[in-house]
């Protein structure tokens, strides 16, 4: 259990937390997914979510932390997400935001059962069909790929 007097901000990733994000690491290697820069939110359960996925990552991306991130709304991700300028680019946020985000930013949803209601940890893989990032907007990136922890091996 953790300590109830922390801020939510500094909360430390939790024990699915510690055993999920290496797993993400492992997967994104696996499928070749190879983010060339990485932008994580301040909160601490974010730098460690990072810190878990890099462990396993056979990447080594430019790294940048941003405050703006904790709790950040869908219009302040689509900022990020223009303003990202990098081949691949892995972000980590928080709920509900990335999951809003998500939902409006692909211009066609997945099958996966889980996409409705986004778990802790789910990765989604966007492709832009943008050819500069500044004009991305709502509805502008197709799915190539979507998981959770849970569809992943133990």
């Amino acid at each position: 259990m953790g300590d109830p007097t922390l801020p939510d901000h500094d909360r430390p990733l939790n024990k699915r937390g510690w055993r999920d994000a290496p797993r993400i690491g492992a997967w994104l290697s696996e499928k070749g997914y190879r983010p060339t820069k990485v932008t994580v939110s301040s909160a601490r359960r974010a730098q460690e979510t990072w810190e878990g996925i890099s462990s396993r990552l056979d990447a080594t991306p430019k790294l940048r932390t941003d405050a703006k991130l904790y709790h950040a709304d869908p219009e302040t991700l689509l900022r990020f997400t223009r303003g990202s300028f990098a081949d691949t680019h892995l972000m980590i946020a928080h709920n509900p935001g990335m999951a809003e985000f998500a939902h409006r930013i692909v211009n066609k949803a997945p099958a996966h059962p889980r996409f409705a209601d986004f778990p802790t940890c789910f990765t989604l893989v966007l492709d832009m069909q943008e050819a500069d990032w500044r004009d991305i907007g709502w509805q502008a990136a197709k799915v190539l790929d979507f998981v959770t922890p849970h569809d992943l091996p133990t």
